[in-house]
This record gives structure tokens, sequence and C-alpha cells, in this order.
């Protein structure tokens, strides 16, 4: 796309966020620089490292904007109320400097929303003033999140909510994340938006044999240390590692062959943000409750010593029902809370692990995995998890959380099941993992059926006909 007086097109990306973990403006990023051929300036938070796809790009250009002192969040609550002025006003002019003198004149600004303020704001001044046209892609609602620590009756909520409408309808042109988020913006916003549904990018895929023996070598000291005293993973003589024979939790090499151990525990991977829209108590509880019935049918009463049932997994017994290692990754403020409710657990068949991998690792971790969880509720309800993207992309299906327009995205029976309460999170994991890891019909049906439905969809098609003509209308419409 060329821009104006026919020179190469450029664009800004704009993310009031940590752009590491933002995957999606990430993969605008890629595509406005490879797909539409325009020069890319992104403005964002520091933080996690973005994908190295995005740093490598010669088009693309990072601008990190200085993050919010994290000594204004530990104030009294007395003083709330002027942050939450004062924040907003000082992001206000930082966004400035960087929109209007930081970087070239762009010909479109894409920027994501939430947050709306005062990111919509600074935005739509700066598209004025420099004669750029201006696309939000909208990803949720910012005054449903914000109506989550206010309370939807705040006066804050409010006026954030009238912010939000107002320089939402003054945008060029919208994206939006869902069908359902498409009928909400048009019925009662006045917005017309265009369905752009996220796809996992090419390097989300399902992993070789070869690279998951490698990935767990990298992660195995993390793997093998408990966040308890001792669990069923690091437990007696499974957490030593035999290196002579390259072996890892999961993995054993002789010579050039690698194997899966037949014996391994079973792997689920659930990706959180830490935060009061995902309830990581569901999961909790759901452990306890798949410990506690696989005992009751194996007839194991309280008194069964969990050191030598640990022992007779290590010496390669098989049971009907295997160990469960919930690998959590992700970052956010209650993370340390839920860390300190797992050490109190003492599960004789579930362990955890909590970390968080770099942009490479991550779509490794998910195609090595068995089963994905995603405890994503949506503050607004008209909102996909991506996480749940990333994992088809792998080629591993997922147990969500159900509500309204989640199926949208999971496909029950198809590439993954639903739930609504940690009883029924315990049954899927009952049902799906009976028989692990070769008589799991069910769990084989899910991942034959996420491969299936997986292998047409990626972003950069989805991009090709869905946001590349929005993008080329506005920057025409702009042009003439």
């Amino acid at each position: 796309m060329s821009g104006q007086n026919g020179k190469r097109g450029s664009a800004c990306v704009v993310v009031l966020g940590d752009l590491g973990r933002s995957p999606r403006m990430q993969y605008h990023a890629l595509s406005l620089a490879r797909q539409a051929s325009l020069e890319v300036d992104i403005i964002a938070y520091g933080g996690s490292e973005p994908h190295i796809a995005v740093l490598s790009h010669p088009s693309i250009h990072i601008h990190t904007m200085t993050q919010w002192p994290k000594i204004f969040q530990g104030l009294p609550r007395i003083f709330r109320p002027i942050m939450l002025l004062l924040k907003p006003i000082i992001q206000f002019f930082m966004l400035l400097w960087f929109l209007c003198l930081k970087i070239p004149s762009p010909d479109v600004f894409i920027v994501q929303n939430p947050p709306s303020v005062p990111t919509l704001v600074a935005v739509r001044w700066a598209s004025l003033i420099r004669n750029s046209v201006f696309i939000i892609d909208w990803h949720n609602f910012g005054y449903t999140l914000l109506g989550l620590s206010l309370g939807r009756n705040s006066r804050f909520v409010s006026v954030y909510r009238w912010i939000e409408n107002h320089f939402g309808k003054m945008a060029d042109g919208s994206l939006c994340v869902t069908k359902a988020m498409q009928h909400e913006l048009a019925q009662n916003w006045g917005i017309n938006a265009t369905v752009l549904y996220d796809q996992p990018p090419e390097f989300f895929h399902p992993t070789s044999l070869e690279e998951k023996h490698k990935l767990f070598f990298r992660l195995d000291k993390d793997l093998r240390q408990p966040l308890g005293s001792g669990d069923c993973v690091s437990g007696g003589s499974l957490g030593m590692g035999n290196y002579e024979l390259n072996e890892t939790l999961f993995t054993t090499q002789v010579g050039t062959d690698i194997f899966l151990k037949p014996n391994r525990a079973a792997l689920v991977v659930s990706s959180t943000s830490w935060t009061p829209d995902e309830d990581f108590s569901i999961l909790l509880e759901a452990a306890v409750m798949y410990d506690r019935r696989v005992a009751a049918v194996l007839n194991e009463d309280d008194s069964t010593n969990e050191e030598f049932l640990w022992k007779e997994i290590s010496d390669g017994k098989q049971y009907v029902y295997p160990r469960l290692l919930f690998i959590i990754t992700g970052k956010g403020p209650e993370k340390e809370k839920y860390e300190e409710k797992i050490r109190r657990l003492h599960l004789k068949r579930v362990a955890f692990r909590t970390m968080w991998l770099s942009a490479e690792d991550y779509p490794l971790l998910l195609g090595s995995a068995d089963l994905g969880v995603c405890l994503h509720t949506s503050s607004s309800g008209l909102d996909l998890p991506m996480k749940v993207v990333d994992m088809f992309g792998c080629g591993l299906p997922a147990c969500a959380v159900s509500y309204s327009c989640i199926e949208e995205l999971v496909k029950v029976k198809k590439n993954g099941l639903l739930f609504s309460t940690s009883s029924e999170l315990a049954d899927e994991l009952m049902m799906l993992f009976k028989g692990f890891p070769d008589g799991c019909d069910a769990l084989k049906s899910l991942r034959n059926g996420t491969l299936e439905m997986g292998s047409s969809a990626r972003w950069a098609s989805e991009w090709e006909e869905h946001a590349k003509p929005l993008v080329s209308k506005v920057l025409s419409r702009n042009l003439n």
C-alpha cells in the first residue's frame, strides 16, 4: 500500500499496555509490514519480550513508553479517586508526545481497546493533527473491566463508558473479535465493525517429538521444583533425572531415538493473567476432586502412603488414571495468593508448576501438552480467549469455562469441552484421561478434531480477508 504523495505507506500500532503480552497487536504489526507492505511504528509499554519475528522485522520499529510508577499502586484507598483522574491525564500527554512528535506521520493508526481512556481520546486527537485515519480494534469493552473493580454503578464507570462510546464512534473503521461483539456495537453503540477472529500465526503449530524433548530439557529444573515440600512429579526417585540416558520427566532418548515415557504424567496447560475475571479456584477445586475420585475408584484410603505410591510409579507401574501435572503460565496480581493455596493442597496424583515462558517456548509447550484449560469468563461476555486460539493452533484440545459466546470458538466434542463448575471440570478430566496415554479414546478424538479444524485457519489468511480490505478502504478514503 502506498501512502500520501505516492510514498511507501506507514502505520502506527498503539497499545497502552505491555507489548509482549499483547499478541494480537504484535500480529497486526507483522501483517501490516508483511501483507500491506507498510512501515510500522509500535507505541507501547515495555515489560515482556515481544516475539522474535516482531523484533527482527526491518520495517517494524518499537517505541517504548515509561510505565506508570509502581509506587502509586500502593497508596491508601483514600487517594484512589485522585489517581483515577491523575493517571489518565499523565498518560494522555505522554501518548500525544509519542503520537505527534516521536514518530513520523503515519497514514493509519490502529489502536487496541481496552483500555479506552485515555487511549481513544489521544489517538483521535493525533489523527486530526496528523491527518491520519484511525481504526479501533475492539478486544473487549473497557468500562466492563473497570466495573470489575469499581462496580457497574460507579460514576467513574459511567463516565468511562460515555468516553468509550463517544470516541469509538469517531473512528474511521473498527475491527472486533466476535460476531456477538459486532452485534452489540451495531445495535447499542451505532458502530459498524468488521469481525476479525483471533487466529494463530505460523509459529503456533504441533510440536515434534524432538522439539518436545529439547523443551523439557530446558525446563527440567523448573519442572522438578515443587511448589510445596514434594509432589507426585518431584517426590522420591521421580526427582532424579538420568542425564546419561538423556532423560526428562516425559521423554527418554536412546541413541538417536526419542520415546515418550509410558507412565509419564499427563501434561495440562493453563495460561492465566491471574486477575478477577479468571476464577482460578475452579481449577484448584477440580484438581482436588480428581485426586480424591481416582483414589476412590482404585479403592485407596487416606492411609495409603504417598511416598510408596510415588515409588511404585517411579519404578514403572501404570494406573488406569495418570498423574496430572498442571503448568500455569502467565503473570498477574493474584499469582502469589494462589501459589500459597497450592502449597497447602498435598495431593497424591496432581502437581502444579507456575512459570513465565519466552514467546518462542510458549507455543512449544502448548504443542507438547495433552490438554489445555481456560478459565476466562469475559467481563462483557462478548470477547473470546486468545489463549484457546493459541492452543488450537498447536493442535491442543481445550476445556473452557462456558459463557455467552464461547461456542463461536470451542466446538463441543470436536475441539474441546465446556464446563461451568469445578465438579464438571473434574468429570471431564476423569473421562478424558482414563487409560492414558494409549487408551484414552475421547482425548484422541478431540485432538484429531482440533488438528483438522485448525489446519486451515491462520492469522495471515484471516487478516488478508477481513482486515486488509478495511485498512485499504479507510486509507483510500483519506487520500481522496
